[in-house]
């Protein structure tokens, strides 16, 4: 009888230990048939990320990497939570669209990421890797920050 009041005290315990760590919201990215999902490089349940942590948040190196082709559809997928607040798409830094999106997915032409302009104005090489990030946004503030690595398969 101990044992079972023992192991039930420590199930009990694991359930009250796991439910503190929650996981943050997934960002997924897809291509065809392959897809990659990722956590949060920075997240705080939604709370506005404090301004010293973006920096060095938008700075941090993708994990995970998809392959895109010319022709290709990417379709990136949020959390509704963040397609609530809304969401913004940075290639390499550079906001890919004027407005936070609102939609828990969106899909993109692949070569769009890819295409380069010189400093004269003038198309240039595609590059062979960028990096995606989305930004879950809410007023202004940035309340989570993901990163997605996407591989030019036309470059390879």
């Amino acid at each position: 009888m101990r044992t079972a009041a023992a192991l039930g005290a420590a199930s009990l315990g694991l359930v009250a230990l796991s439910a503190c760590e929650q996981p943050t919201p997934m960002v997924t990215a897809t291509v065809g048939g392959d897809s990659v999902s990722t956590e949060a490089a920075c997240y705080d349940d939604g709370k506005a990320i404090p301004q010293d942590d973006v920096r060095k948040c938008l700075g941090k190196k993708a994990e995970k990497t998809i392959s895109v082709g010319t022709g290709d559809k990417l379709r990136i997928g949020v959390d509704p939570k963040t397609a609530e607040d809304g969401w913004l798409v940075l290639v390499d830094g550079k906001p890919a669209l004027p407005e936070p999106l609102k939609k828990t997915y969106y899909s993109f032409p692949g070569e769009a990421f890819f295409q380069q302009q010189s400093q004269s104005g003038q198309p240039s090489a595609p590059s062979k890797n960028v990096q995606v990030t989305v930004v879950q946004t809410s007023g202004g503030d940035f309340n989570g920050i993901w990163h997605v690595n996407l591989k030019n398969k036309t470059g390879e």
